[in-house]
């Protein structure tokens, strides 16, 4: 058996020595752990949750055409009025062919701005604003409610949970705006003003088209009456038009941007949603970069009719 002794383990007493190796490589394993601990990507900061519950100085401000709704409203709103002979098929056609046009090129033509106006006015003239009102709620059940947007829809209804006011803000009248809110549970629309005098449309606006920087004043006027917060509100756009408007509030959001103001959005580190499907990249590898319907291009082509012959 003393042959066999070597495969016996030996009791032996710690020296010194072992004593040192010991420590030493505990200190080792000690720094190593914390080199290993200042490589490693730090964690991601959770965000704060938003929007905030209860705050009652923060608010929405949302745009309508291709933020909140597929296509322009006043597209969809024209195809109504034709059904109930306010023009002529005409008129459709070229009404058809200015929106195609907005839609693919997606920009602003001065020129076609003021047309659209003009003609716009000359639809509404003589018309009873209850009448058009009327018809808006028609013409929602048949154009407009299967196209709004789902996930911009819910972001919404966020701001509503949280006990905050959500507006509509768009070039499109008001009282078309106004019957799109009123469907949607929210709280109100800044729209276009056209002038009505007891209760008729005169054929002229008040002020101009609620484009561009005109909105970010209605947003900034709203604010001010209401004793808003800006800082701690949201704003909702697809058009790079609306960046004063974006510009204003303290969290800005482009949803199913065109390729200006995504480009600004990424620049300047703005959130982005896009909740359009099937579209392919039109430039420069920008998914859905062709723009579809910037707010004043879809009022444009919406509005450029002329008022049916009595």
């Amino acid at each position: 058996m003393a042959a066999l002794g070597w495969l016996t383990p030996r009791r032996r007493s710690a020296t010194a020595r072992s004593v040192l190796a010991g420590e030493a490589s505990a200190e080792a394993a000690r720094k190593s752990s914390q080199e290993l601990e200042e490589l490693a990507p730090p964690a991601a900061a959770e965000e704060p949750e938003f929007p905030v519950l209860g705050d009652d100085r923060a608010a929405a401000f949302f745009d309508l055409d291709n933020t909140v709704m597929q296509g322009a409203a006043l597209f969809h709103f024209g195809r109504g009025l034709y059904k109930r002979k306010f023009f002529e098929t005409r008129d459709l056609a070229r009404f058809a062919w200015q929106q195609a046009w907005f839609r693919l090129a997606g920009v602003e033509d001065p020129e076609h701005m003021q047309e659209a106006r003009d003609s716009a006015l000359s639809i509404v003239k003589g018309h009873r604003v209850a009448e058009l009102m009327s018809i808006g709620e028609e013409i929602y059940d048949e154009y407009m409610a299967e196209r709004i947007w789902p996930g911009t829809r819910a972001l919404a209804q966020a701001h509503l949970d949280a006990g905050q006011k959500v507006w509509l803000v768009t070039a499109a009248p008001v009282e078309i705006a106004t019957v799109i809110a009123r469907r949607l549970g929210l709280t109100g629309a800044l729209g276009t003003v056209a002038e009505s005098v007891g209760g008729i449309y005169t054929g002229k606006l008040v002020g101009e088209p609620l484009h561009g920087p005109a909105k970010a004043e209605a947003v900034r006027a709203l604010a001010s009456a209401e004793g808003l917060d800006l800082s701690r509100c949201a704003a909702y756009s697809d058009s790079h038009n609306d960046i004063p408007m974006l510009s204003l509030v303290g969290h800005p959001y482009a949803i199913n941007p065109d390729a200006k103001l995504r480009r600004h959005a990424r620049d300047f580190d703005w959130r982005l949603r896009d909740y359009r499907t099937a579209r392919k990249a039109a430039k420069v590898g920008i998914p859905a970069a062709a723009g579809v319907g910037a707010v004043a291009g879809g009022t444009a082509a919406a509005i450029a009719l002329h008022r049916r012959r009595r």
